[in-house]
């Protein structure tokens, strides 16, 4: 970001993102999943007046830097950051108004499904993947694609799933015309809501901050909190049945 050329692209990236979203009318919380750094979503929120924003990554390396750089922009008391799993996010159904991925799917080449059912999963009204276009690209993009693994069904995986598809072309700010960026926009039909509340990844059930750590009664297991960040992948979770009652006592 201290390059200007990046910051610029970045910016103008996050933009047409935030112009987009702001199309679909009062959206209250939006997540990037995938966040790394969050440098997308702070420009994107730069643009919104979104109250709550959500952001997870399976690195929390990237997320300690992310949460460094939301403070130094002022945007880290909008936002929510915490490891997780693209095939097993800690949010309920429908929880999210706006979901949105930037180049997160793409190295999960032969799981283009199992992702788009997690995400779709947690959208409660839109869900916008910008991703590699594999269909929309040239050849010599498709081979590059195709020696990396990226994830070159994720259209064909979006219609057979048999989601609502409202626009699907090339994004304009790709940075990179060997690896072009697609934009797909998913309406989700009108669903009942719940609240945006990080849940347990494997139970989908509550969790109950106790002395640091994130615990889940149903899965009777705790979950690590770093430096303010929920640790919520599955294979995160320390077995802790009696923390509760060990608390209780002290």
């Amino acid at each position: 970001m201290q390059d200007e050329s990046t910051r610029l692209h970045k910016q103008q990236y996050g933009r047409e993102i935030a112009s987009i979203i702001s199309e679909f009318g009062e959206t209250q919380t939006i997540m990037e999943a995938g966040v790394g750094e969050a440098t997308t979503l702070s420009f994107v929120l730069q643009q919104l007046d979104v109250p709550q924003a959500f952001g997870f990554d399976i690195s929390w390396s990237r997320l300690c830097m992310a949460k460094e750089w939301l403070e130094a922009e002022g945007l880290l008391d909008r936002c929510n950051l915490f490891t997780g799993s693209l095939f097993e996010i800690p949010l309920p159904d429908n929880s999210i108004d706006v979901v949105y991925t930037s180049h997160s799917i793409e190295p999960n080449g032969g799981h283009e499904e199992a992702a788009l059912r997690e995400l779709y999963r947690v959208a409660g009204k839109w869900l916008i993947l910008l991703e590699p276009a594999f269909d929309l690209a040239e050849i010599e993009a498709k081979q590059r694609m195709q020696k990396h693994g990226y994830c070159i069904n994720l259209f064909s995986a979006i219609n057979s799933l048999g989601y609502d598809v409202v626009r699907h072309e090339l994004f304009p700010l790709a940075i990179n015309p060997l690896n072009p960026t697609g934009i797909t926009i998913i309406r989700k039909p009108e669903v009942s809501r719940n609240p945006p509340a990080l849940c347990c990844p494997v139970t989908r059930g509550e969790l109950v901050p106790v002395n640091g750590a994130m615990f889940s009664p149903q899965h009777l297991a705790a979950y690590p909190v770093l430096e303010g960040i929920p640790c919520l992948r599955s294979e995160n979770a320390i077995v802790a049945s009696r923390l509760l009652s060990t608390t209780d006592k002290q």
